[in-house]
């Protein structure tokens, strides 16, 4: 986004928020992901989609698509109240995604997740170093099987208006009683505000006075 306008830059931005950012890629980025090798993830190396369910052979492998849920694809940050677009700080969507599903001796399915992040400036944003956190998860009939979080650390140079990170997640492990059916879900997640530590009220002054009372007849 070098060299962009303020509009254009925002428009960018903004068609990122409304498509989720996220793309299927081809095995290059798979292979300089995971640090090359792997035909179970990468489709053999040709120009398949990652996301797409497939089964391997010879051990016919069950490795889903991985799914963004609906609004775990980017988040923003806004210098003052969020929705008003010209005050957009910066933005943190998830560009690419891979995985890599090997069966296990035990019946068991050892999967690896890629996630590769991309933060872009707003008109109102700056250069730095951003935080985004990232969970990858594996689910079965929409019920948590393990999950991990990431923090993940996003540059963005002097001079430029967007920059890039990856993780990778290499243990997780799904269970043979759901090795046929399980999800993979990556999350982006913003910080949450932290709740305000309720406080005890102290006993009103009159209850305790009347309590401190001497009693009638003493």
């Amino acid at each position: 986004m070098r060299g962009m306008t303020r509009a254009a830059r925002l428009a960018a931005i903004l068609g990122l928020a409304l498509t989720g950012g996220a793309q299927a890629e081809s095995g290059g980025f798979f292979k300089n992901l995971f640090g090359g090798g792997g035909g179970t993830g990468d489709g053999g190396g040709g120009g398949g989609s990652l996301m797409a369910p497939k089964a391997f052979d010879p051990d016919d492998v069950y490795c889903p698509n991985v799914f963004v849920p609906e609004g775990g694809a980017a988040i923003q940050a806004y210098a003052g109240a969020a929705g008003d677009n010209t005050r957009l700080r910066h933005q943190i969507v998830v560009s690419r995604l891979s995985r890599e599903c090997r069966a296990r001796g035990d019946g068991s399915v050892s999967v690896r997740v890629g996630v590769e992040l991309r933060a872009m400036l707003g008109p109102a944003g700056a250069p730095g170093r951003f935080e985004a956190p990232v969970t990858v998860s594996i689910t079965y009939g929409e019920k948590p099987v393990m999950s991990r979080p990431h923090r993940v650390t996003i540059p963005v140079p002097a001079g430029t208006a967007q920059g890039e990170a990856s993780v990778i997640e290499n243990d997780l492990v799904v269970p043979a009683d759901k090795a046929m059916g399980y999800d993979i879900e990556v999350t982006l997640s913003p910080k949450k505000a932290a709740k305000p530590v309720a406080r005890r009220k102290p006993a009103p002054a009159a209850d305790a006075a009347q309590s401190e009372a001497p009693v009638p007849g003493q």
